[in-house]
C-alpha cells in the first residue's frame, strides 16, 4: 500500500512539474541560492551562528554560474534581479571577509567578471 502511495505522489510531482515554465524552475533555484548564500554570508537573524564563508563561496560560484549560463534564454526583467541580487551576495562576502579575495577572484568572479 505504501508502494501505490509513493507512485502516486511521485506522479502527481511530475505531472506538477511539467506544467512550469522554465523560467520559473531556473528563478526558483537561484532565489533557493540566494536564500541560503545569505544566511552563510551573515546576513541572517543570527550571524554570529550562522557565517559560514567556506560554504558561502561555493553557493554563490553556483549562483553566479546559473544565472550566466541562463540569462540569454530568461527575460531581462528576471535576469536583472537576479544579477542585482548576486551582486548583493558577492559583496557582502567581500565585506564579512576578513582577508578579502583579489579583485575577480571572489566567489562567482569568474562568471560575472569583478565585483567591488
Amino acid at each position: 500500500m505504501s508502494d501505490n502511495i509513493d507512485q502516486d505522489q511521485s506522479g502527481q510531482a511530475t505531472r506538477d512539474i511539467a506544467d512550469v515554465a522554465a523560467v520559473e524552475i531556473i528563478t526558483t533555484a537561484a532565489v533557493h541560492l540566494m536564500s541560503a548564500s545569505a544566511v552563510k554570508v551573515g546576513l541572517a537573524d543570527d550571524p554570529d551562528t550562522q557565517i559560514d564563508l567556506d560554504e558561502a563561496r561555493k553557493l554563490i560560484t553556483a549562483l553566479a554560474g546559473l544565472i550566466t549560463a541562463s540569462a540569454p534564454d530568461i527575460s531581462d526583467m528576471h535576469a536583472r534581479s537576479l544579477r542585482d541580487g548576486l551582486r548583493s551576495l558577492q559583496l557582502a562576502f567581500r565585506e564579512a571577509s576578513s582577508i578579502p579575495d583579489p579583485i575577480g577572484q571572489g566567489p562567482g568572479e569568474k562568471f560575472t567578471g569583478p565585483v567591488n
